[in-house]
């Protein structure tokens, strides 16, 4: 997800001192400094970084790599990042080869066809590892990378549409009202979707005791106009896996036709190492198309997703273009085109380097430490929202326990760990539910037990501090935060799109975990 921002005027770009005032004041211009042995020795460290216009001269590249690698070193340790499920670790072999690969355009296979085959490659192996029928040509399976999981679920749901469309004019009614059911604690690439390819949004609502989808609520919902059910393997918020064989058997009972996309952005390298016998995939008759994040639980530096089709029966004909792109005829169906090569390339190296049992013994590791952290926060009076034993992602989503008086929340507790360098969320839950507060921590393949024991130790002592402050204390000091955070000073929004109401954040407040 990339933000919009807004491009300053003039004379805004003018006030750009940290203190008002300052553009007033002269400073005499330093000598040039050719021969300085130091980086901050030269006139470019005495000077402000460009950020509005191009500067008119070149400056000398280890200085330039300096300045920039300096200002980076705001941003916060990825390593300590528990918010995110995006892979902040690889080994040095692939990513050397990935950085050998960084010139390479993916789309251009006649320069560069054996790295058309590697993701050909990639592709047959997580379809199979998602059960895609594969008896026969006519019917096998197909599918693409992609940037990431947003834009597999824009593919998938381009394609719903476009067929229940076909259907419906085939059927000589009326395709005008499309409508595509789907949990609300859905990620917001999915009402994105939605609202690009003008689809109602119809939700199951979560409830304080249920963070998923409601099986018979979603199939109750669909009606004539329904292009399909997006069912998650693996929500943001608790990471509990979707009952998604109960909505194929009822769709299949009641005889409807209708479709399942399963998300599976986080879950699908998860579940089939540690909860094989789980029916979610293919398997089930009515899940035609899946996606999953080759940069999250895949284990690969972002961003990089695939999407699935069970035939080709579900992805319409008329949505491929073939393009003959510098001498080569190219199927396509992506909503960009030139891309780097490198983090393709990077899945496969990680799927024949682990392995099946490479892959399960990691997520396995994962899945032990976070039941390990599950217990250590519930003996510390934390309330666990998660579910354990892989019965859902490696993560652990806690709260306060209610039935205890406390003068502070998950927000202040959030705020006492980012002091410490954590970076643990803290959010309300989705809509019909959003008077639940909730923390998360995503278990990566880089958090260790030592790590973790650090984490606890901490979240400790975070309790205690908040303990020992008084209420109007802890009020003061996050309304403090609140003014103060890159966040709430970020001012690139343009204020022309701020307080929208169509949205699930607009209408209801919901607020949307970190992927």
């Amino acid at each position: 997800m990339v933000h919009l921002t807004s491009v300053p005027s003039d004379a805004a770009a003018r006030r750009g001192s940290v203190a008002e005032g300052m553009e007033k004041i002269q400073f005499n211009d330093l000598a040039e400094d050719e021969g300085s042995v130091s980086v901050y020795g030269s006139r470019y460290a005495a000077q402000e970084l460009p950020q509005h216009e191009m500067p008119d001269h070149e400056m000398p590249k280890e200085i330039a790599y300096r300045m920039i690698r300096d200002d980076l070193t705001l941003d916060g340790n990825p390593m300590l990042n528990l918010a995110s499920f995006v892979t902040t670790y690889m080994e040095e072999e692939v990513e050397k080869l990935m950085a050998e690969a960084l010139p390479k355009n993916f789309i251009d296979y006649e320069e560069y066809p054996q790295t058309a085959e590697i993701q050909n490659r990639c592709v047959s192996m997580i379809a199979r590892m998602f059960n895609a029928p594969t008896q026969s040509e006519d019917v096998s399976a197909m599918g693409t990378s992609t940037v990431g999981s947003s834009e597999a679920i824009m593919l998938g749901v381009l394609s719903m549409k476009r067929r229940w469309q076909n259907k419906r004019k085939a059927e000589g009614k009326d395709y005008s009202k499309p409508n595509i059911i789907m949990n609300a604690a859905v990620q917001v690439c999915w009402e994105k979707a939605a609202r690009y390819f003008e689809v109602e949004e119809r939700y199951s609502f979560c409830t304080e005791h249920r963070y998923v989808i409601d099986p018979e609520e979603a199939v109750n919902l669909v009606d004539e106009n329904t292009i399909g059910i997006c069912a998650i393997i693996g929500t943001t918020y608790t990471g509990e896996y979707e009952d998604v064989k109960a909505i194929n058997d009822l769709l299949v009972k009641k005889n409807i036709d209708c479709p399942i996309h399963v998300d599976a952005a986080s879950g699908g390298f998860v579940a089939p190492f540690v909860v094989p016998d789980l029916p979610w995939d293919f398997r089930l008759e009515k899940v035609v198309s899946i996606n999953v994040s080759g940069h999250k639980y895949g284990l690969v530096y972002p961003g990089v997703g695939w999407v699935i089709w069970r035939s080709p029966e579900f992805l319409p004909k008329e949505l491929v273009f073939n393009i003959n792109y510098l001498g080569a005829d190219q199927a396509s169906f992506t909503l960009n085109f030139s891309k780097g090569a490198s983090q393709v390339i990077g899945q496969y190296y990680q799927m024949i380097r682990l392995g099946k049992r490479g892959y399960r013994s990691i997520m396995m590791n994962l899945t032990r430490t976070a039941d390990y952290l599950a217990a250590n926060l519930k003996q510390l009076g934390f309330v666990i929202m998660s579910k354990g034993g892989g019965q859902g992602l490696p993560l652990v989503a806690f709260r306060l326990d209610p039935g205890k008086e406390h003068h502070y929340d998950e927000f202040a507790v959030a705020h006492q760990l980012r002091e410490r360098g954590w970076v643990v969320p803290a959010y309300t839950m989705a809509p019909h539910s959003e008077s639940l507060k909730l923390m998360r921590v995503v278990v990566r393949e880089d958090f260790s037990r030592a790590r973790c024991d650090t984490l606890v130790k901490d979240i400790k002592l975070a309790l205690q501090t908040l303990d020992e402050m008084d209420k109007k204390t802890v009020e003061m000091h996050q309304e403090h935060l609140k003014q103060n955070t890159a966040a709430t000073k970020n001012k690139n929004s343009h204020p022309h799109y701020a307080k929208e109401k169509h949205s699930l954040q607009g209408k209801h407040g919901k607020t949307h975990a970190v992927c």
